[in-house]
Formats: C-alpha cells, structure tokens, sequence
C-alpha cells in the first residue's frame, strides 16, 4: 500500500508576514550583538542586553541598557545602525528594493504585505512607492549627514569620525530612533547649537510625517508651481490625511513648545541657567523629539512632573501614520476627537474639511487607542511589581509609554531593569512598532463570513 505524504504548505497572512520578518530581523540582530567583536567588554554582552539592544535599534525606540558609544565598538555600532535603517523603512520595504536589484518579479502577495507595512488603502502602485521612499530616504539623510558634519567634524575629533557621527545621526533622526553616540546624554551638550538642533528637528519631523504625506505635499507643490495655484487653493488640492496630519503636527509642535518653554522656564536643573535663545531653542527641540524621536538636550530626570506627565502624552500621541514614527498616530487622536466635536455638536457624521471621515475609520482609531492604552497600563502595572525600589512610579510610567511608543526617552531607569523587566520593554518595544492592530490580526483566529449572518435586534443603552 503506497502512502503519499503531503506537505501542508504554510500560508501567512500580510500581518503574519511582517510580525515574521520583524521577529527575524531582531534575532540576526541579536546574534550579531552577542558576538565579542560587537562590544568593548571582555566576551559577549550576554543574550538578555544582546535582544533588547536589538529590539530596541529594529523598533527604532532608542532606550539602551549599556551606553551605544561606550559598550560597543564600531562593529557593534554599525549593526546598530544598520537595523535602525532597516527598521525605519521597514524590512519589506529593503526586501523589495533587493528584489527590484536583482530583477526578481514582486508577487501578488508582496505587494499586499507592502500595502499593510505601509499603511496604505490600494495595492496599485506599491512598488513604485517604495522605489520613492528609498530614494526619498537616502536623498534626505544625505542632506541631513552634510549639515551634521559641519559640526561633527570640528566638534567631535576629526574628519572621519565627524563623518560618521553625522551619517549615524541623521539615520537615527530621520527614523526617529533616538541612538545617540556623542559625547555626553544624548544632544545635551549642543543644546544652543543652532545647525545641530534644526538639522535633528527638521529630520525628525520629516521622517515622522509619513510616506504618503511626503509624495502628497510633492505632487501638489508641482501642480502649484507649474498651475500658479494661491496657498489657498494648494491646501485645498492636499488630500485629507495630508491636511489632518499637517494642521495636528502644527498644533502639537506648537503646544509643546510653550508648554516646556512655560514650565521650564525656571527650572535651574533644565531651562533656568540657559541664555533665552537657548531656552527657546531646547524648548522647541523638546517639542520635536519627545513625540517619537528619543533626542534630549536637556536631563529630563530634572524636569518639573508637570512636564513628565506632558511628555508622556505627547510619547503616547506620537507621529503620523506610515512614517517611522511611532505612537498611536496624530491621525488617530484628530479623528476621535473630531468625533466628540460632532456629538457635541449634534451632527451624526465627522466632517473636517468639506468630507466626512467613514464609520469604519472611527472605530479602528477607537480600537488603536483602547489597545495601546491597556497594553501601556498593563506593562505599567507589571513593572511596579518587577521593578519594586529601582524607581517611582513616574519613572515605571514614563518608560512603559517610551517603549510602547518607541520613543526611546527615559528617566534614567532603563540601565536598571530586571532580566525580567528588559524582556517586559523588549516585548512592548515590539508591540509597538508593528502596532496593536497588526498584532492582534497576527495571532487572531479567522473570523466567519458575516455574509448571510442575521443582524441582532438594536437594543440602546445608556451612556453618560
């Protein structure tokens, strides 16, 4: 009696697909980082600091359990800043690009997982998409390394290392990682450097506002310029993701700004000894990187709780969909409360700008938000009792939404963690970057057709 064996062929969704390669990349990352040549210590760093190192640089978050400039040689500094690289853009993203190198057709479901990585609403044009962030990309990080060097060379020791701290640090601005290797924490010892902090903000800013936002504001100035469209009307002509993103990334900036400016502005441990240009300077600076980017120039341990908790919010907010930013989206906050407007208002429907956002849209930024807030209680929660005596409660707080986030900003407790507690932050850093959404489409079970399933009968309930 023959008996044929058939292999059950394994088949991934998009999600699935990208918590996968993800999860690969952290481990090669992992194992390149555990090799002795990676760190300045005698032997390996051990797998614990190995993983979360890897983690953290894949996520593009930023936190560090040993000094990047320090505990790692150039080796390690450069494995460093090579997944920083490929997490930003997203490893489908880099995968393509090796694709189209070598001449390989990108398939049908390549191109659904590029949409899903991406964020995007249509297949249609995805590989010429991502042949314009990679060239986008490198074009801006470019730009933002010759600036850098202006500085770096005279400053920091030299040509090649000015050369290198630059191409390092406009990576990490522009994916909004936050790994710094100079000198001191972080930026802080060029708070008042004007070059420095604009190039850092306006990367940062750039690498947050998202792929679509770019290629948007691109197409619309060109039809402006070559059309004679007033400003008026090139507004107009901007999709609505545009304009949502544009005028919430507008008014968080400017927030913040007079927020830390207002707060801090005493403060002898962070704003107070400093001249007003540089008040202003490290006020807006804060502003920028708190929202996802991991830079300080200024200690934030010594800030008032006033603007802790500030900047836990703004962590938690994050950037904008698409970009390398993390967070629960500008998009998501715009479209709740677009929502409570409208209730408050007594309309049935959002409307912003002449259109009306869909049901769907308000339920997903609902779900994003509900998720991401238990994910952050939750590890919040784990970390007062794991963490006991390491920190207050603040400190636990502050590190869980910065890892959720990947904002990569801490209160000087991230070197502290427990074994248990880095694994706790390596798992939420991971969370966090693919995003609640994709993670739980991962690991949920198919749901049935809702095809030709009977609608419940409505029943209200009382609300507030």
């Amino acid at each position: 009696m023959n008996y044929i064996s058939k292999k059950k062929k394994i088949n991934l969704s998009p999600t699935q697909i990208l918590v996968v390669g993800f999860l690969f990349l952290i481990i090669l990352g992992t194992i390149l980082l555990s090799l002795p040549i990676a760190s300045t210590a005698e032997g390996s760093i051990g797998f614990v600091d190995s993983i979360f190192t890897a983690t953290s640089s894949v996520c593009v978050t930023g936190l560090v359990v040993l000094e990047t400039s320090q505990d790692f040689t150039l080796f390690g500094q450069i494995v460093i800043l090579l997944l920083i690289q490929i997490g930003g853009l997203g490893f489908m993203t880099i995968t393509t690009a090796f694709f189209i190198l070598v001449g390989k057709k990108i398939t049908l479901k390549e191109r659904l997982v590029i949409q899903e990585a991406l964020n995007q609403y249509s297949i249609s044009g995805m590989v010429r998409l991502t042949k314009k962030i990679i060239l986008g990309t490198f074009i801006i990080e470019g730009i933002g390394a010759l600036l850098l060097s202006v500085r770096f060379i005279s400053q920091e020791g030299g040509f090649f290392r000015g050369i290198y701290l630059a191409i390092f640090h406009s990576i990490s601005a522009f994916c909004n990682a936050g790994f710094a290797i100079l000198r001191g924490s972080s930026l802080t010892e060029y708070s008042g450097d004007l070059v420095v902090n604009f190039v850092i903000m306006s990367l940062v800013i750039l690498g947050g506002l998202g792929f679509a936002v770019w290629w948007d504001l691109i197409k619309v100035s060109t039809e402006k310029r070559k059309k004679k469209y007033s400003m008026k009307k090139w507004f107009q002509k901007l999709s609505l993701h545009t304009k949502i993103v544009l005028v919430m990334t507008s008014i968080l900036l400017v927030v913040g700004f007079v927020f830390f400016f207002v707060v801090e502005f005493n403060n002898p441990d962070t704003l107070g000894n400093m001249s007003l240009k540089n008040k202003t300077l490290a006020a807006m600076f804060q502003s920028v990187t708190t929202r996802t980017a991991g830079f300080n120039s200024i200690p934030l341990e010594d800030m008032r709780y006033a603007s802790k908790f500030m900047t836990i919010i703004f962590m938690f907010i994050g950037g904008s969909p698409g970009g390398t930013a993390g967070g629960i989206k500008t998009v998501t906050v715009a479209v709740i409360l677009l929502s409570i407007i409208s209730v408050i208002r007594g309309k049935e429907r959002i409307e912003v700008f002449n259109r009306t956002i869909p049901f769907d849209i308000l339920r997903r930024a609902i779900t994003v938000f509900f998720i991401s807030l238990g994910v952050v209680i939750s590890v919040t929660i784990m970390l007062t009792i794991s963490e006991a005596g390491s920190g207050s409660f603040m400190d636990i707080f502050f590190e869980s939404t910065s890892a959720f986030a990947t904002v990569g900003l801490s209160l000087d407790f991230t070197s502290t963690l427990s074994t248990f507690g880095k694994i706790l932050i390596s798992i939420t850093m991971f969370i966090g970057r693919l995003g609640p959404i994709t993670m739980a489409l991962a690991f949920s079970l198919k749901s049935k057709s809702q095809k030709g399933q009977v609608k419940k009968p409505e029943e209200r309930v009382m609300v507030g």
